[in-house]
């Protein structure tokens, strides 16, 4: 099931977050708003792709240019061109890697054991690929598959052709994203933002969730507003260019980032703030989408640390929009590229990953030698895409995929029915295609009732009959689900079997980090005294954010992203029948009180910068044991048996935020210490 992670969670401290059946959370679509974009390019990839193969009676290789144009599709997103190219690029050619291995061996007229043996090795380098992050993981899943589809799809004239015509077919998907051109920067004061640029349609995003997240402080909403909000930045983080393309995008992040951590501490102490500064970060988006200008920020007369840290912050992204320095006192480099490796080839992991993936692929290439089946590669495609943990949860995708193909294959009858020659059938195609961005991010059940059909149509226009295809390839489905069932899920010696327990070590240790760098803060608190003498320079007096170090901005981002990774991990667990639903649903308590005690961080650096409050090394410490416990306690698959009070009243600024977050964590870990004597 592909969904994106922690953008419209439940709040992290409703009771109610793990009441819901799995099978409920299972089913249950996102419906995220349309991508309108990729949906054309998709379509007109497609179409030109097959339609030019039709035109040239070379059908034959018009197919493999249409699965280029689709594996296109798979890696097209609504980014930056540099990202977007290399994204697209990376696909596709180990795409084409991929496709040039299958119909080798198949031109070689390999037997059933050398066939399977190249595929079992291409598994282990597909998964070990998929480990390093997103964009390998792209890739490691296509050359897995296009290597598959190689081995058994009707080769055409001369066999080497298929693998070059699969990016000839990507190349018009990729070089549509360019009209028109996005801009890479802002346009001048006063214009307005061209909508295709991403660097600005993500920053309004997340200005917005902001907003969000302040109208809902001190309701039982702030938490899923929180969640919706660190979404938002993480897809602005993904999107900003890299250093050497100097952007304005990256102080207004900057800007964000101050005033979330600000927000995340007001959300901590159930602290609300006037409607009229809630509607600031709204303002706020406007402002960026039309391209910069002046947005006024109220006076309000903040009285708590975290409300001057919040006031201070938001003057400083109101200063940013309309094209004026702001003293944040950050580095001044953006976020790293999140398209790096996040581990080596040869880590433990990636090992790990690429012996599971193998280990699959060689029972079911074992399996399709002992069975009569009319077109083995569809097995190995299928436990290509449905071993998939990083994308999700393995059990869903395997349901998922199967009923999936089931209404695939009825949907396929129903249109090829009336299907009256080789031009509907491109047009079906097109269809379906253009519906596979949507679909993707809906349910992943929904991608493969529209992927079934495009499949068997592309088939029948590479001469193959596709009303023959329709039950066999339910039986294929179903057979390739319950190889990855068995050993890759239920026998495959790892445990968990999802990934909670390692996202909240990664979590504690960031979190400690971060905390680390609140506590050793030693720049002087903002003097936030009323002056009767306005400042020489014509400014507006306003207390200016306090310098921070360097490194702790990107910490506290690094902390908050670990935060939503374990979220997004519980969500998948909790949609999963038992016992893993179950292990989920102990884990969920700690994962929201890691949250909130990013929340109490937050708010004691506010103290810190704004407030004068000096570090007690007793409570910091405190609070450091208790990550240590807790991330101990991950290591040891012993998850916290009590959930801490999720207080209803608003913290007391005079108390230290981090003394009260260490009596929550004292409560959370209460059962466990007592279970470890």
């Amino acid at each position: 099931m592909s969904r994106t992670p922690a953008a419209d969670a439940p709040s992290a401290d409703a009771p109610a977050a793990a009441d819901a059946p799995w099978w409920a959370r299972a089913v249950r679509p996102t419906r995220p708003a349309p991508p309108v974009a990729p949906m054309v390019r998709a379509a007109l990839g497609m179409a030109v792709a097959l339609a030019a193969g039709v035109l040239a009676h070379r059908v034959d290789l018009g197919v493999f240019a249409g699965l280029g144009a689709m594996h296109a599709t798979m890696n097209d997103r609504v980014e930056p061109v540099g990202l977007r190219a290399r994204r697209i690029a990376t696909a596709v050619s180990a795409s084409a890697l991929g496709m040039l291995v299958g119909t080798t061996l198949q031109h070689l007229h390999a037997d059933a054991l050398a066939l399977g043996a190249a595929l079992t090795v291409t598994a282990f380098v597909s998964g070990a690929l998929s480990a390093t992050g997103p964009r390998g993981s792209a890739a490691g899943l296509l050359l897995l598959v296009s290597a598959a589809l190689g081995s058994g799809m009707p080769l055409p004239h001369p066999w080497w052709a298929a693998a070059p015509m699969m990016p000839a077919g990507a190349a018009l998907v990729l070089l549509l994203g360019l009209l028109p051109l996005p801009t890479r920067r802002f346009p001048p004061r006063g214009g307005r933002a061209p909508a295709a640029d991403p660097v600005a349609r993500a920053l309004a995003a997340a200005y917005d969730a902001l907003g969000r997240m302040l109208a809902d402080l001190g309701t039982p909403r702030g938490a899923a507003s929180r969640q919706v909000l660190t979404a938002r930045l993480n897809q602005l983080q993904d999107v900003l260019p890299p250093p050497r393309h100097p952007h304005r995008g990256h102080a207004m992040y900057r800007a964000a980032l101050a005033a979330t951590e600000a927000a995340t501490g007001l959300l901590w102490a159930w602290r609300p703030v006037p409607p009229e500064v809630a509607a600031v970060p709204g303002r706020l988006a406007r402002a960026v989408e039309r391209g910069g200008g002046e947005v006024a920020v109220p006076d309000w007369a903040p009285d708590t640390p975290s409300r001057r840290a919040l006031d201070a912050a938001l003057r400083a992204a109101a200063g940013t929009v309309a094209g004026r320095e702001a003293a944040l006192g950050t580095a001044p480099v953006p976020p790293p590229d999140p398209w790096r490796l996040r581990v080596r080839l040869v880590s433990p992991g990636a090992a790990r990953y690429g012996a599971r993936l193998a280990l699959c692929i060689a029972v079911g290439a074992a399996v399709t030698a002992a069975l009569p089946l009319s077109r083995s590669y569809w097995v190995p495609m299928t436990i290509a895409f449905v071993l998939k943990p990083d994308l999700g949860s393995v059990f869903l995708r395997a349901v998922s995929r199967s009923v999936g193909t089931v209404l695939g294959v009825a949907v396929t009858a129903a249109v090829l029915a009336p299907a009256g020659g080789p031009w509907a059938l491109v047009a079906i195609a097109a269809l379906c295609v253009a519906l596979l961005p949507y679909a993707t991010a809906a349910h992943y059940g929904l991608n493969t009732v529209v992927m079934t059909p495009m499949s068997l149509v592309l088939l029948q226009l590479g001469g193959q009959d596709g009303a023959a295809e329709f039950w066999p390839r339910v039986l294929d489905t179903a057979l390739a689900s319950a190889i990855v069932l068995l050993f890759g899920y239920l026998l495959w010696p790892e445990r968990p079997r999802h990934r909670i327990e390692p996202r909240l070590v990664t979590a504690t240790t960031a979190l400690k980090a971060y905390l680390g760098s609140v506590a050793r803060q030693d720049a002087p608190p903002v003097d936030t005294s009323p002056t009767d003498t306005p400042p020489a320079d014509g400014s507006s007096g306003d207390p200016l954010p306090a310098p921070e170090p360097r490194a702790e901005v990107w910490l506290r981002r690094t902390a908050y992203r670990a935060l939503a990774d374990a979220r997004a991990e519980v969500e998948r667990g909790l949609a999963e029948p038992p016992p893993a639903g179950r292990t989920a649903a102990e884990w969920l308590p700690a994962t929201a009180a890691l949250e909130r005690l990013s929340g109490a961080v937050a708010a004691f650096a506010a103290q810190r910068r704004y407030g004068g409050r000096v570090p007690d090394p007793v409570e910091v410490e405190r609070v450091g044991r208790a990550l240590d416990e807790l991330t101990a306690a991950a290591r040891a698959h012993r998850p916290p048996t009590r959930a801490a009070a999720r207080p209803t009243r608003p913290h007391d600024p005079a108390r230290s935020a981090l003394g009260r977050a260490a009596d929550e964590l004292d409560t959370l870990l209460a059962g466990t210490r007592g279970g470890s004597r």
